[in-house]
């Protein structure tokens, strides 16, 4: 395998874009937050140096993805941006030079997860954040079996433990076997609002009263309240040293 940066493979990149090749890997509501558009979309060509693609040396092809973003942070967990909305904006807003980076999205094709093409990601998104002198790199976790127990609180599922002592949480488990430090989690981090018709047709249910649902693949209840369905998705803070 070998990593490459969009700033190195501008074409590339634009072609596994236009391809959509992880556009499947989402609930289709996750592709519709109400901040994410933003700062997602102006990682290219702002960032681009700060984006890698794996590739499959053997037939050329891409099989994962890593999308970062810089932002100034003095190491404190309460100036730590609650979320990945409040640390999508702020790397947009800018103000000082940037300090740490961090992680957006870490995406692998169906065909190759589970062979450790993640860990890669991770490792290739630490060397980025080494070679342009931040430190250290975090990344708002999206626990892969919260949308199990979309009841239980995000603190509490964070604490769950194997009897290993790693988390309970597959996604969360990689972070840290790969020396990641658990830092806290944040109940509000990426807000999705939308008409509760969008809603209806992402999911394929019905909300026909003001309430709370749990619906596939979210990781809490949709709150439905005067034709509006709100959503906050839930992350857990991770943070990889860097030097």
């Amino acid at each position: 395998m070998s990593v490459v940066t969009a700033a190195e493979r501008p074409g590339l990149w634009e072609t596994t874009a236009a391809q959509n090749l992880f556009a499947g890997l989402w609930p289709e509501y996750n592709h519709h937050g109400k901040h994410a558009g933003a700062y997602f979309a102006a990682l290219i060509p702002r960032y681009a140096h700060l984006q890698v693609l794996v590739v499959d040396d053997r037939f050329g092809d891409v099989i994962a993805r890593g999308r970062t973003i810089p932002f100034r942070w003095d190491g404190g967990l309460e100036t730590l941006p609650n979320g990945i909305d409040a640390l999508g904006l702020a790397g947009l807003r800018g103000g000082g030079t940037p300090t740490s980076l961090s992680a957006l999205a870490a995406e692998v094709v169906p065909e190759r997860q589970g062979q450790g093409v993640s860990s890669v990601i991770i490792g290739a998104m630490t060397s980025l954040a080494r070679d342009n002198g931040l430190d250290p790199l975090v990344a708002p976790v999206r626990p892969s079996w919260k949308d199990r127990h979309p009841l239980v609180p995000i603190e509490q599922y964070a604490a769950w433990q194997r009897e290993d002592g790693l988390p309970y949480d597959p996604w969360l488990r990689v972070h840290v076997r790969l020396g990641g430090q658990i830092l806290r989690s944040e109940p509000r981090s990426l807000e999705i609002t939308a008409p509760v018709t969008d809603w209806e047709q992402w999911t394929g249910m019905r909300f026909p009263d003001d309430g709370e649902y749990v619906f596939p693949g979210g990781l809490t209840p949709l709150s439905v309240r005067d034709g509006i369905g709100c959503y906050w998705e839930p992350n857990v803070w991770v943070r990889h040293t860097v030097n």
